[in-house]
């Protein structure tokens, strides 16, 4: 015991000013109970008083709270854990040296430390590998046992290997939220095409190649999150098929799969679309008319906005990774959703012919069914212009003869 306190001095762990008070434990015997015996394992240092003599004297207070810290073994520690387990995070919460521990009396150590702290450990990886995966952060040190050990597998032989482990959580967690987004894209495509397969239309060529090349080429880079500045206690999913996994997943697909199909619907509603007819499958030119139409418009930037936002959504930051916003690629990611609501909002009819899509001109009609104007013009001339268009008798026909009402007789 004093060899460990010797060098946890030596390594800084114990300053030397600092008590160190060993805690030797008794089992009960011969009718006695279980005992501790308190030793400090060498007088404190006295403490000096510095005084100055320049314009005034000035004494230094000294410090208030004596520091110290419990050394103890592992015999004395599972004694104290069975018959003093009230005491035991009192002991842990200032405990520095823990020497000549079994391999379940470590783990049991770790599980009481984390009930004060986050808990890092590091070990050669032989007899500690259930301790060191018991707590928040294990690093082996063995390169023999370390794959056993510990989920990441360093050949550093020292603890320098931190970054590399922080580096590690954070690539796990990109493969998780890659795995997200391209289960998502497949499936907001499989639902754009379907809806579009129940009016003979499908998505054009070049609408395939945009969302191919510019949304998602572009969008693959936004995982390119760096990694966070700390190990976190926190631990990373271990497997792709859990429950908040999947249900992160199958939310955002019953969410994609609502605002296409509510789409697809208020433009059959709206009146504004041609829908084929299946015995014009026949004409030559069906192919060209199959894709304009206002379902295939509608749908094609509704679901491109699905694969901007399903990827934000899933460009997941702390506690592993960097926020989205220090990713340059993010921005670009915001850039594009913005030229998607310009050339939707402010039709362009180069970029429609080449998308394939089809402009409404009188797409405002539909907006003011949805959204009435229910306020009046301030205007006098404006509210009268407003009645006089709601009036189906004005202007008067041609030929008609208009008579003064009567009065009434007072």
């Amino acid at each position: 015991m004093l060899t460990a306190i010797s060098v946890a001095r030596d390594c800084g762990m114990i300053p030397p000013e600092d008590t160190v008070i060993i805690a030797d434990s008794l089992p009960p015997h011969d009718g006695q109970a279980a005992k501790i015996t308190w030793r400090y394992a060498d007088k404190p240092s006295k403490q000096e008083i510095n005084i100055s003599l320049q314009n005034e004297v000035h004494l230094e207070e000294p410090k208030t709270q004596e520091l110290y810290h419990f050394a103890m073994n592992g015999k004395s520690f599972a004694i104290i854990a069975e018959h003093f387990p009230d005491m035991l995070q009192k002991l842990v919460l200032h405990g520095t040296v823990f020497a000549r521990m079994a391999p379940d009396q470590k783990t049991q150590l770790i599980e009481t430390l984390q009930g004060v702290y986050f808990v890092g450990m590091c070990g050669d990886g032989a007899n500690d590998c259930g301790a060191l995966k018991r707590a928040h952060g294990g690093i082996s040190l063995s390169e023999l046992e370390a794959s056993v050990a510990s989920p990441f597998t360093s050949k550093t032989p020292n603890i320098s290997c931190v970054p590399s482990l922080i580096e590690g959580r954070a690539a796990l967690i990109t493969s998780f939220c890659v795995f997200k987004f391209m289960a998502l894209y497949s499936i907001i495509q499989y639902i754009s095409v379907t809806l579009l397969y129940s009016v003979s239309s499908n998505l054009g060529d070049f609408q395939f190649l945009f969302i191919d090349i510019a949304i998602i080429l572009l969008i693959v880079f936004t995982s390119l999150n760096p990694a966070w500045k700390e190990l976190v206690s926190r631990r990373p999913p271990s497997g792709l098929i859990s429950g908040p996994l999947l249900f992160s997943v199958l939310t955002q697909i019953l969410i994609c799969l609502g605002f296409q199909t509510f789409t697809f619907l208020w433009v059959k509603v709206c009146n504004h679309s041609d829908p084929l007819n299946v015995s014009d499958l026949n004409n030559t030119e069906v192919d060209e008319h199959n894709i304009q139409n206002f379902e295939n418009t509608s749908l094609f930037y509704v679901s491109s906005f699905q694969y901007l936002i399903v990827a934000i959504v899933f460009s997941k930051g702390k506690p592993f990774r960097q926020p989205s916003y220090k990713n340059p690629f993010v921005l670009s990611a915001v850039g594009l959703y913005f030229f998607l609501l310009f050339i939707m909002f402010h039709p362009v009819e180069g970029i429609d012919g080449f998308l394939e899509g089809l402009i409404d001109l009188q797409g405002y009609k539909c907006l003011s069914w949805l959204c009435p104007r229910k306020t009046a013009p301030k205007a006098r001339y404006m509210h009268l212009a407003q009645e006089l268009s709601l009036d189906p008798d004005w202007p008067p026909k041609p030929t008609t003869t208009t008579e003064a009402k009567p009065r009434p007789e007072n």
